[in-house]
């Protein structure tokens, strides 16, 4: 497809934005043939976090749980096709690495998204609509309308901005999502890290190393009540597996919500290893620097208010959760690490009417990862990456990543093209008579759903 095209063919699938959760679609389509597709991202070329990139930073899950390992291990786009086609296979293999760097899985990433003729970059999607039965993209730079019979959203997510930070954001406040562009300098700067998970951590990790300069000092604050683990057992890591996503999605909106905050650290929690070097380096740096303030870690604190004026420092007050006292801070530099929250793009404009929204305005998907709309049934708006309250925690991580695609691409040809249906686990998640009413395609697992209980159950909340 060019600029110049005016009569372009009728697209099978038509992704919009090139993430790992749509490239992981294209890399599928791109060996299985027989389907017309095409994805459009606003980006010059593919990048994954590169404003992250943090050094030593390292992926919290399995290199096997790559693009398409886990439905086509055969594919060219797997992981350990790229380390055979970069020379690494056998050096990857004696390193006993429990754990690749983020920046080769990046790397892995643009190696792949260059060996896919369907990518288009500097394509930015203005708009989709719905005409005539088909879906309608219009794309900056082209002259006609993009015409397609289904749709891939994988736009992303963007940084949370706490309210209390709403004012500050600026040079002197900013969120660690591009903290290696900005590249700033610290050097005697009292930094205040907002937010206890892994990229606080790291970015805390980053400051006491002066990849940015020295810091006269480092404080970390976190409603958390602790600097606390990620689970990584392997019951734990079940909740990433296809039968549990099977067992999750027949459940209430509440129940599905009670589980998620219950299996908080299961895929947002700090890797051990992270714990151990921070902990390590905090232990050096108080018996090594013994005139410079030492590190402050702060859990435990609600983030309050915050004010600013040119020329004074930034002030921050907390609440403390364990005695209710209020707290004032003083900072220089002020980095967010405060997580990512879902939007539906503005190209969807159009369409924001006919989708079905839950209680807290997400799309509702059905099992096939479609949004639930009032159009035809046999026109579909896949989504990546929006379905964390419907097919649980594993849906915003990489793990289950391809298996996704899979369904998608199942229920997009109707016929079983990757295996996605059986699999092996310890675990029963759902009772016999679920687990014999479960039928491929089938929206309620459970069946009659007058034989549940009428109030959701609950779990201890974080």
């Amino acid at each position: 497809m060019t600029d110049t095209d005016t009569h372009s063919p009728t697209l099978d699938l038509a992704g919009i934005g090139i993430g790992p959760f749509n490239l992981s679609i294209a890399a599928l389509l791109d060996d299985m043939g027989g389907l017309r597709s095409a994805f459009f991202d606003s980006k010059p070329e593919f990048s994954w976090h590169e404003g992250m990139a943090l050094p030593g930073a390292r992926l919290q899950t399995s290199c096997l749980k790559d693009l398409v390992t886990g439905v086509a291990p055969c594919n060219r786009h797997s992981f350990l096709n790229y380390l055979v086609q970069h020379g690494r296979f056998y050096s990857y293999l004696s390193s006993g690495l429990p754990a690749i760097s983020r920046a080769e899985f990046a790397d892995y990433l643009g190696w792949a998204a260059t060996r896919i003729d369907q990518l288009n970059w500097s394509s930015p999607v203005e708009s989709v609509d719905f005409r005539n039965g088909l879906f309608e993209l219009t794309v900056a730079g082209r002259k006609a309308a993009v015409r397609s019979r289904h749709v891939s959203l994988g736009t992303g997510i963007r940084p949370h901005i706490p309210a209390s930070c709403g004012g500050l954001m600026g040079q002197r406040c900013f969120h660690s999502i591009d903290i290696m562009k900005r590249n700033p300098d610290v050097t005697g700067e009292r930094v205040v890290v907002i937010g206890g998970g892994q990229s606080g951590a790291e970015v805390v990790l980053a400051l006491l190393d002066g990849v940015w300069g020295k810091p006269a000092q480092v404080s970390l604050i976190s409603r958390r009540p602790n600097l606390e683990p990620l689970d990584e057992t392997p019951f734990t890591n079940d909740y990433f597996t296809p039968p549990y996503v099977t067992a999750f999605q027949g459940l209430d909106e509440e129940q599905r919500r009670n589980l998620v905050r219950y299996q908080k650290l299961a895929s947002d929690g700090i890797s051990p290893s992270t714990l151990n070097a921070l902990y390590q380096r905090l232990y050096e740096f108080r018996h090594t620097n013994p005139a410079t303030p030492p590190p402050r870690l702060l859990p435990g604190r609600d983030l309050y208010a915050g004010s600013a004026a040119a020329d004074c420092p930034i002030r921050l007050l907390t609440r403390n959760r364990l005695d209710g006292s209020f707290e004032g801070w003083e900072a220089d530099r002020v980095i967010l690490c405060t997580g990512f929250e879902h939007q539906l793009p503005e190209c969807l404009a159009p369409l924001k009417g006919r989708l079905e929204l839950d209680s807290q305005g997400r799309p509702r998907l059905g099992p096939d990862f479609q949004m639930r709309w009032d159009g035809p049934d046999h026109n579909h708006i896949y989504a990546v990456n929006q379905g964390r309250y419907s097919h649980g925690i594993a849906d915003s991580q990489l793990s289950l990543m391809c298996w996704r695609s899979a369904r998608i691409l199942n229920h997009l040809c109707k016929r079983d093209a990757f295996p996605t249906r059986h699999h092996d686990s310890p675990v029963q998640w759902l009772p016999e008579s679920a687990l014999s009413r479960l039928q491929p395609g089938r929206t309620d697992v459970f069946g009659d759903r007058s034989s549940q209980p009428a109030k959701p159950v609950t779990f201890p909340s974080f």
